[in-house]
């Protein structure tokens, strides 16, 4: 597995996977399961937190994937919408699969 810096918005962080489109996808995952509740959670709505201003997102328009480092010119780049529709489908997928075990 290679290793990726993964950069969008305020988010840095260091993935290894098999290739980058894989390594977007688990910082989506990893970005993500920050501020989505899991299924065993009881969403808490009376108590979710004050929406912050735009400036303050943790994803950008744009994730950007080097195998060099952060801030240099190689580097591979998708769509943050992209990414996190394919990340969704993959969730729903899981989910599916996890409630057809569970009931068999």
């Amino acid at each position: 597995m290679a290793k990726f810096y993964v950069e969008s918005g305020t988010l840095r962080l260091i993935v290894d996977a098999a290739d980058a489109r894989r390594a977007a996808l688990w910082a989506v995952h990893r970005s993500l399961e920050h501020i989505l509740p899991n299924e065993e959670e009881e969403l808490d709505v009376d108590n979710l937190p004050e929406v912050e201003p735009a400036g303050s997102m943790v994803l950008g328009d744009v994730i950007r994937l080097s195998e060099r480092g952060f801030e240099t010119q190689d580097t591979v780049e998708y769509e943050t919408l992209n990414i996190v529709s394919e990340w969704s489908q993959l969730m729903m997928a899981l989910s599916n699969m996890e409630h057809e075990l569970r009931a068999a």
